[in-house]
C-alpha cells in the first residue's frame, strides 16, 4: 500500500524543479512541492492513507484522530472509517483554524470528550508550525495528545520540533522516498 501511496502521491501531488521556484506557507522557498489534497481527496488515496494511518495507530491506544482543517480532515476521516471495519474504532475530529465565536466557543468538532487520548494527523510536514498549533489547541480543549502521524515529512526539521511535543511520531512516507520514486520514474 505504501508504494502505492508514493506512486500515487508523484504522480497528482509533487512538483520539482532544479531551482527553488516553490514559495511554502512557512515563506520558504523550494525545489519542490507537495500538494496532498487531489490524493487525500480521491477514492484511491483514502482507500490507502486511512488503511495505513490506521496501521501506524493501531498499538496507540488512541480514542480520536485529527487535526487543523482541512489537510488532516480527509485523512482523519478516512483512518476512523477503516477503523470501524477493523472493529477498532477510533473518532475523528477536526480542529479549526479559527476559533468559533457563536455558540459554544471551541477549536475543536467532533464527539469528543475531556482527558480523551488522541493522535494529530498533518498531510506535509515542513516545519512543523502546523501540527504544533494543532498539538496546543487539542490540550487547550482537555484532550491528551498521544502521538503524531505524518502523511508526508519533507524532513526540513519539522519532525524533530514535533517529537519534543509528543510521546510517539510517525512518518508514512518521507521526502527521501518521494525523491526517490519521482526520480525512478523519471
Amino acid at each position: 500500500m505504501k508504494t502505492e501511496l508514493i506512486d500515487l502521491i508523484c504522480a497528482k501531488s509533487f512538483q520539482y524543479s532544479d531551482h527553488p521556484v516553490f514559495r511554502l506557507a512557512s515563506g520558504q522557498m523550494s525545489r519542490y512541492y507537495i500538494n496532498c489534497k487531489p490524493v487525500t481527496l480521491s477514492p484511491r488515496g483514502l482507500y490507502l492513507i486511512g488503511h495505513l494511518v490506521f496501521e501506524a495507530l493501531r498499538d496507540r491506544d488512541i480514542d480520536a484522530v485529527g487535526g487543523i482543517t482541512f489537510g488532516a480532515d480527509p485523512i482523519a476521516i478516512a483512518a476512523a472509517f477503516v477503523s470501524e471495519m477493523q472493529s477498532a474504532p477510533i473518532k475523528a475530529f477536526s480542529i479549526r483554524k479559527t476559533q468559533k465565536d457563536h455558540g459554544i466557543v471551541k477549536w475543536i468538532e467532533g464527539d469528543l470528550s475531556t482527558g480523551e487520548r488522541v493522535a494529530i494527523v498533518e498531510d506535509v510536514a515542513t516545519t512543523g508550525d502546523s501540527t504544533l498549533k494543532a498539538i496546543e489547541r487539542a490540550r487547550s480543549e482537555g484532550l491528551y495528545v498521544d502521538s503524531v502521524v505524518l502523511l508526508v515529512d519533507r524532513q526540513e526539521g519539522g519532525a524533530e520540533n514535533i517529537k519534543r511535543e509528543v510521546p510517539e511520531l510517525r512518518s508514512i512516507i518521507t521526502r527521501e522516498e518521494l525523491l526517490a520514486a519521482y526520480r525512478g520514474g523519471e
